[in-house]
């Protein structure tokens, strides 16, 4: 069974940056593909991000060449660095995983951006 607890976010105004980060628990973390959903209101649930044991990274359209996923195998950790946010990145925030055992979520954290 993973654990998996978000943080980091908030909010900021257009143009500016934050980083999240998803803390997880279990022993096989290191081998885990990790991603990061986003859902806004009155839209389904969007996959953002994507990193493999072996750190190898997926990006939707939407957010390539401003957010980029990373990973600590030793803090058992996935991060979400953001940067030039947009209004249209406004959503919950979600990590997620999965293993033979099922799939996992975190419980969100909210990113608004405004001015």
């Amino acid at each position: 069974q993973v654990q998996l607890v978000e943080s980091g976010g908030g909010l900021v105004q257009p143009g500016g940056s934050l980083r999240l980060s998803c803390a997880a628990s279990g022993s096989i973390f290191n081998f885990l593909v990790m991603d990061w959903y986003r859902q806004a209101p009155e839209k389904e649930r969007e996959l953002v991000a994507t990193i493999t044991g072996s750190a190898s990274t997926n990006y939707a359209d939407s957010v390539k060449g401003r957010f980029t996923i990373s990973r600590d195998n030793a803090k058992k950790t996935v991060y979400l660095q953001m940067s030039s946010l947009k209004p249209e990145d406004t959503a919950v925030y979600y990590c997620s995983t999965r293993t033979l055992g099922g799939t996992y979520w975190g419980q969100g954290t909210q990113v608004t951006v405004s001015s």
